[in-house]
């Protein structure tokens, strides 16, 4: 049984000044809502995305309003692992502390597509990318007091039951819908473990999932308007960014929220309301998926949390 956070919101969000933070692919919907917020809190916000123009634009809107903190742009490609090696470099080159990650960026159902490395996009992007980021990141985080790692996963996880690791690059066909939700598994099962490896490292910086629940954003981009307006009707109540981004904040923000653990919206099937701890299948709990699932990344990424990058 699920135990409800009662109605935490933006206005439960601590004072963040002072603090530094990262948010993949931040220039609109969800990703965009939680930059905002934590700039609104005070934090130093770092938006980490492919493309500057959209970027700044979106800076220019939020800059508008009352944030407290500061917000910039840094190019960021997961698509491409040198480009993540770039950035964090850059990153750790200049600045001292990393409180927050918000591992948010992510493609749903693209046509069949490779990453540089030549991964299928949804798994190389929404997973092995972020993987490889936090990692690179991992001695300033670990350096950092209270830091987190936010990762976002789905509901949609939910729909496959394994990992096809024979079939990681869907090579043996392509099926949009199971790479996005193996993709989300991939995420969950790697920040559940992410956090069980920190523990047994003996730091301090806590692994948290995510997910926002059901919102119209332009993530679905790939999906016929006729068709989505379908699943959202089937779904009932969906939630504006705006709300969709609590789960997230109320993980990378909250003095309750906990390393291991996974959030998401407390209403019917987790798919609208407040901040709540989220349904962990058996399978995303699985020890022995973790394992071959993080083999399997650190051999793609040639990424390990273990050295200093």
């Amino acid at each position: 049984m699920l135990i409800k956070n009662e109605g935490w919101t933006l206005a439960d969000m601590p004072d963040l000044r002072g603090k530094a933070a990262i948010v993949t692919g931040a220039n609109t919907g969800i990703g965009y809502e939680i930059a905002r917020s934590l700039y609104v809190a005070g934090a130093d916000v770092t938006i980490a995305a492919r493309d500057e123009t959209k970027t700044m634009a979106a800076i220019a809107h939020m800059s508008s309003g009352q944030g407290r903190g500061s917000i910039k742009y840094a190019a960021l490609d997961l698509a491409d692992l040198d480009s993540v090696k770039r950035f964090s470099e850059a990153f750790c080159d200049h600045h001292p502390a990393l409180d927050i990650l918000v591992n948010n960026a992510g493609v749903m159902y693209p046509p069949a597509t490779r990453t540089r490395e030549g991964f299928e996009l949804q798994f190389g992007v929404n997973f092995l990318g972020h993987f490889a980021l936090s990692a690179r990141l991992s001695a300033i985080l670990f350096k950092t007091p209270g830091s987190r790692i936010v990762t976002m996963s789905s509901g949609a996880y939910k729909r496959v039951e394994n990992i096809d690791f024979s079939n990681h690059k869907m090579e043996k066909g392509y099926d949009a819908a199971q790479a996005y939700a193996t993709s989300k598994l991939a995420d969950l099962v790697f920040a559940l473990e992410l956090d069980r490896q920190i523990r047994t490292m003996g730091h301090q910086t806590a692994s948290i999932a995510a997910h926002p629940g059901v919102s119209r954003t332009s993530l679905q981009r790939h999906i016929d308007p006729k068709e989505l307006d379908k699943r959202m009707l089937a779904f009932g109540e969906t939630m504006p960014p705006t709300q969709a981004a609590l789960p997230a904040l109320y993980a990378a923000t909250s003095p309750e929220a906990t390393g291991g653990a996974y959030y998401g919206p407390d209403g019917e099937h987790e798919y609208s309301g407040c901040p709540a701890p989220a349904l962990i299948t058996e399978t995303a709990k699985s020890t022995q998926l973790a394992a071959q699932l993080w083999e399997l990344a650190e051999e793609a990424t040639s990424v390990s949390f273990y050295n200093k990058y």
